[in-house]
């Protein structure tokens, strides 16, 4: 597997490498367990699904449906202790690069 920080690498050795019009609409919404799959999700963190993930923070929310309703503060914190994350931003940056990796068959 590609790791999230070589994508780039992985990408220039590819002479195949589709456009992006070919694998993202702009106009698309991206469900974000698309984003946080379980293979992802159960790599780098201590949950074997986003939902899972998210029903464990320290706020009422059960699911990616709802994690809106996490405070900003309290779920940094959560995942800089429920992930191999530092933070929400990295978390989430990472999971971006999964995605891409993802859509670019680079994984």
């Amino acid at each position: 597997m590609v790791l999230e920080t070589s994508i780039e690498d992985a990408a220039a050795k590819r002479e195949d490498l589709p456009n992006a019009d070919e694998v993202y609409d702009e106009d698309e919404e991206i469900p974000v367990e698309d984003v946080f799959d379980d293979a992802f999700v159960r790599k780098r963190t201590d949950f074997e699904s986003f939902d899972e993930l998210v029903a464990a923070s320290p706020s009422e929310a059960d699911s990616a449906a709802t994690l809106e309703t996490v405070p900003h503060g309290e779920w940094n914190e959560f995942v800089a202790e429920t992930t191999e994350f530092e933070n929400e931003e990295s978390f989430v940056l990472a999971a971006r690069d999964h995605w891409v990796a993802k859509r670019l068959d680079l994984v």
